[in-house]
């Protein structure tokens, strides 16, 4: 699979996210996608349209919130990536 699949596809993986998870869901609603290799799917929260410095939620995702990213993923593209945040 490429990131361009992964990026086509990506508002269903956080539709699915949203309905069995919303926490989670506010987690990485604003993650972009960086790179896909190795199995390992990078991504990068900075955004300098929103904010003047980047904001860092990291302290409320937790391996309970990646594992809901990541069965999202499953379930809409077949692929259980490790997640890697940037």
């Amino acid at each position: 699979m490429e990131l361009d699949q992964i990026k086509q596809r990506w508002n269903e993986v956080l539709d699915l996210l949203l309905e069995s998870n919303r926490i989670a869901w506010l987690a990485f609603f604003d993650a972009r996608l960086i790179s896909y290799q190795n199995n390992q799917l990078t991504l990068d929260f900075t955004d300098s349209q929103k904010f003047s410095n980047p904001h860092d939620f990291k302290q409320v995702r937790n391996p309970a919130h990646t594992q809901a990213l990541i069965d999202a993923i499953k379930t809409v593209l077949g692929i259980q990536p490790a997640i890697i945040e940037r």
